[in-house]
């Protein structure tokens, strides 16, 4: 592999996180207006029910599931291809964690279709630790494309 095309793979997993974290927002917004829905009173659930926002919050979610795990391997794949290692630090463990943190979130969907009220808390409460997390991983991911900004081949 070229020393320019394993440079250039370094900013595969930053740009699908930037995605990610802008789909995460939008599922998180329409996993509100769907519980809005939900809550509503019968004359304004009429208006609400037209966006759909339970179907696409659950669409939404499955990507956002399967993004989640491509770009967290993927990353892995790329730093481990052009270092021969992987760093084990704080931003490896957060994105293993919050990979995980998701698929808990989107296992316990069945069970909110059931209309477990447990269920529903447990897939807020993973989702809010899982997009405080992600916060907190694009912080430290601009530091480490800061690194590799520096060590740029001329």
């Amino acid at each position: 592999m070229s020393e320019a095309l394993a440079y250039n793979l370094n900013f595969l997993h930053p740009l699908l996180m930037v995605g990610l974290l802008a789909l995460s927002s939008y599922g998180m917004f329409l996993g509100i207006k769907a519980k809005k829905t939900r809550t509503a009173t019968a004359e304004d659930r009429k208006d609400l029910i037209k966006g759909q926002y339970a179907r696409r919050h659950f669409q939404i979610g499955s990507l956002i599931l399967v993004l989640m795990v491509l770009g967290t391997f993927g990353g892995m794949a790329v730093t481990y291809l052009n270092n021969g290692k992987l760093f084990v630090g704080p931003h490896l463990l957060v994105g293993i964690a919050m990979t995980c943190l998701i698929a808990l979130a989107v296992s316990l969907s069945p069970l909110m279709q059931h209309g477990n009220l447990i269920a529903r808390k447990a897939h807020v409460g993973l989702n809010m630790a899982m997009m405080t997390l992600f916060l907190w991983q694009a912080f430290t991911g601009l530091q480490i494309l800061a690194k590799i900004w520096e060590k740029r081949p001329t």
